[in-house]
């Protein structure tokens, strides 16, 4: 499987990092934290490491931390604007389930 992005993603990623001026990419991870166990972690990636997994989806380099990917595998990451807020949000086919807020998820 892979990670992949929509159309809106992957397009801001890319108005963000020319913008920027730099980066490799969007760094997708998780932390143990939340109300669920597991939270998302989206950042820009200035480096590629040695044990990252890149995924490229809409011509966006996804970048993943070896030890994340096993929560990750499979998700699609979506880029939503409602009023003034504006957010990533993910489809992932491994949460089996979320809290209230979508900012954290639990597997089995």
């Amino acid at each position: 499987m892979a990670i992949t992005l929509t159309k809106a993603a992957a397009g801001r990623v890319r108005e963000y990092l020319s913008v920027r001026g730099y980066g490799e990419g969007l760094r997708l991870g998780v932390r143990t934290t939340g109300c669920s166990g597991l939270a998302y972690v989206v950042d820009y990636a200035d480096k590629i490491d040695e044990k990252d997994s890149i995924h490229v989806s809409q011509g966006v380099n996804v970048i993943v931390d070896s030890d994340s990917m096993k929560y990750l595998d499979g998700t699609e990451i979506d880029y939503q604007v409602d009023g003034l807020s504006a957010v990533f949000k993910f489809k992932n086919p491994n949460a089996k389930d979320e809290c209230g807020c979508g900012e954290s998820f639990t597997v089995d």
